[in-house]
């Protein structure tokens, strides 16, 4: 069960090794309706204090975002995404080395981030939604995160369909790549997402998590994002605080079949998930 190796993720002046280790995102939302953590951290003192409890337990990465995506999130102006990132960005680039990833999928709200000391867009339409977005990544040399999704927030979790899920997202993320190595944006500053949650039923959901070995075939590092989605709730009957332990099954699965960049709102347990799987795939490749 060999798996395909990537040496580094390139984020502007950051190199991020990756060969056998798997990072943690860890989750930082600034916004008052994120499924999970919606309201909680508005302050940037509070905000500033759970990035830095993350990285304490061992996050890889802090991902901030200043507007949901969740199904049904209404748009956010540039004025007010930025109003909310700007001063957790600009506070964390200043206290930490760390690598910062801006969840964004304004070409404003990037160059923002980028400007105050963040080094990789996790950008959920793939650079489908703002025509500038590949021109400010590739101008940067900032790492991108290129992520699946069918529909819009408004409208993505009403009836989803697919003729083949795998098939069809993984056809999506090739053409997406094509358009970012056109605009000039490297190999190595590029990871993929399959966007677990994003215009997919449960059932699709899981045909993604069972079938992540398919991904690697597009020879770009894979993130996973999971935690405390509905479909872990849809299993498991629990609210959204309280799926814990769905996410770990679900992201030692993800790490066994060769996922490398999880981003999770729980690091501290999940990193354990993560040695444990990640000791275990490594153990198969010897």
């Amino acid at each position: 069960m060999s798996m395909v190796t990537f040496p580094e993720f390139r984020c502007r002046e950051k190199t991020i090794p990756l060969g056998s280790k798997v990072l943690i995102m860890g989750i930082l939302n600034v916004t008052p309706n994120s499924f999970s953590d919606g309201g909680r951290f508005l302050d940037p003192a509070l905000a500033v204090d759970q990035a830095q409890k993350m990285l304490d337990e061992g996050a890889d990465i802090i991902d901030i975002g200043g507007e949901s995506t969740r199904p049904g999130a209404l748009y956010v102006s540039e004025e007010e995404e930025i109003e909310r990132i700007r001063p957790i960005v600009e506070a964390l680039g200043k206290c930490t080395d760390v690598p910062l990833s801006i969840d964004t999928r304004k070409a404003s709200v990037a160059q923002v981030a980028l400007d105050y000391g963040a080094s990789i867009v996790n950008d959920v339409s793939a650079l489908q939604d703002d025509v500038r977005m590949a021109q400010i990544i590739q101008e940067s040399g900032a790492g991108v995160v290129l992520m699946h999704r069918q529909g819009h927030s408004a409208n993505m979790q009403k009836a989803p369909y697919y003729g083949d899920v795998v098939g069809e997202v993984k056809e999506f993320l090739s053409r997406s790549l094509m358009m970012a190595r056109s605009s000039g944006i490297l190999s190595d500053q590029i990871v993929i997402d399959p966007g677990i949650g994003f215009g997919k039923t449960c059932k699709h959901n899981l045909e993604i998590l069972a079938n992540i070995g398919e991904f690697s075939q597009l020879e770009q590092p894979l993130m996973i994002g999971l935690s405390r989605k509905a479909f872990i709730g849809e299993l498991t009957g629990k609210p959204v605080a309280k799926r814990e332990m769905g996410n770990a099954a679900a992201i030692a699965i993800a790490v066994w079949q060769g996922a490398k960049i999880l981003r999770v709102h729980d690091v501290a347990a999940m990193k354990d998930v993560v040695r444990v799987a990640q000791g275990l795939r490594n153990s198969c490749d010897k």
